[in-house]
């Protein structure tokens, strides 16, 4: 009898829980819910084609407010108004226009004729990003690069001053170049002349808590004052003051 009572008991607690199918299907029901609102919510603009004249988007970094043509910006996934840490821009050079505005594609070349030559666009590439608390060019320049230089300077292309780095320093290969009567309007960061690669400057400018860093050909710098002038148009351009 008592073993009876038992095997009884015992089946009845192995029986389907009456209450286990309606919170499956509650889970399930829930789970569908918040897929679909993720994907109704999540955003798909990288997928979206920029027009070439596409109107300006305003865009806020490290506080700082921006407005820049997307066409200019060189990465899909940051061509979106609103705060980012950092935006990568292209501009051609001479003209300034955005890089991606005015491309394109190459024509294949008709039966027996000679392909055309490929004509390389100067560009300049602008990074705007938080400055993360780094001390601001100039600072840099005051505080931190003496520290590094050769001790002379030397006289460079136009009216330019170079100051090289020793080669015992992280800036190995670099040099400065600066306009001796106001290096504040122009003072680069340059690969020496003989470096590995075609040789490139880095002109930064602090605006706020953001960096700004132009990136150009170092043949350049036999223009540097047209350089220097395009540099404060450009930002003056894309900064929303």
């Amino acid at each position: 009898m008592t073993l009876a009572h038992t095997s009884h008991g015992y089946r009845r607690r192995r029986g389907a829980n009456p209450l286990l199918a309606p919170i499956l299907l509650f889970v399930l029901i829930l789970t569908a819910a918040v897929g679909y609102v993720g994907y109704v919510l999540w955003p798909r603009w990288p997928d979206v084609p920029v027009a070439p004249d596409a109107p300006a988007i305003p865009i806020v970094i490290g506080g700082t407010a921006f407005v820049i043509e997307p066409a200019a910006i060189r990465m899909p996934v940051q061509r979106h108004p609103g705060r980012q840490e950092r935006v990568d821009l292209a501009y051609n050079w001479p003209s300034l226009l955005p890089a991606h505005a005015h491309e394109k594609p190459h024509e294949k070349p008709a039966p027996g004729a000679s392909p055309a030559p490929h004509v390389a666009t100067e560009r300049l590439f602008v990074t705007i990003q938080t400055d993360d608390g780094t001390l601001a060019p100039m600072e840099r320049v005051q505080t931190i690069y003496p520290r590094y230089l050769g001790p002379q300077p030397v006289a460079g292309p136009a009216g330019l001053t170079l100051r090289a780095f020793r080669d015992d320093t992280p800036y190995k290969d670099e040099e400065l170049a600066f306009d001796p009567n106001a290096p504040t309007h122009f003072l680069a960061r340059c690969a020496r002349h003989g470096a590995v690669g075609p040789g490139h400057c880095l002109l930064e400018r602090r605006i706020g808590h953001v960096d700004v860093t132009f990136r150009f050909p170092r043949d350049w710098l036999n223009d540097w004052p047209k350089v220097a002038d395009a540099i404060d148009a450009l930002l003056k351009r894309v900064h929303a003051e």
